[in-house]
């Protein structure tokens, strides 16, 4: 059973930057991570995810050139660097893991975290 716990959200201003992390612990740990956002009033939203090794990554259209997905294997943890942040990006960020990668962008798996909240202003 794997747990993931993320951190590192928090308000701020459009323009202004955030570093994201996911903590997982638990259960065989050679994962792809990926993270969710669902805003207000909207469906849960691939972000980006990455393989094990790290050698492949993948992001959602809105994000691209922006939010740079990366782990640390020795620490367990996948961290997101959001930069230009927009008010449009404000959501709860969910980390979620699974040892296929398709499931993973899919938003499938069964193991996510409880998120943490983005709040960009205007």
């Amino acid at each position: 059973q794997v747990q993931l716990v993320e951190s590192g959200g928090g308000l701020v201003q459009a323009g202004d930057s955030l570093r994201l992390s996911c903590a997982a612990s638990g259960g065989p740990l050679r994962y792809v991570m990926g993270w969710f956002r669902q805003g207000p009033g909207k469906e849960r939203a691939f972000v980006a995810a990455i393989s094990w090794s790290g050698s492949s990554t993948a992001y959602a259209n809105s994000v691209k050139g922006r939010f740079t997905i990366s782990r640390d294997n020795a620490k367990n943890t996948v961290y997101l660097q959001m930069n230009s942040l927009k008010p449009e990006d404000t959501a709860v960020y969910l980390c979620t893991a699974h040892t296929n990668w398709d499931t993973v962008n899919a938003g499938l798996s069964r193991y996510w975290g409880q998120g943490t909240q983005v709040t960009v202003s205007s």
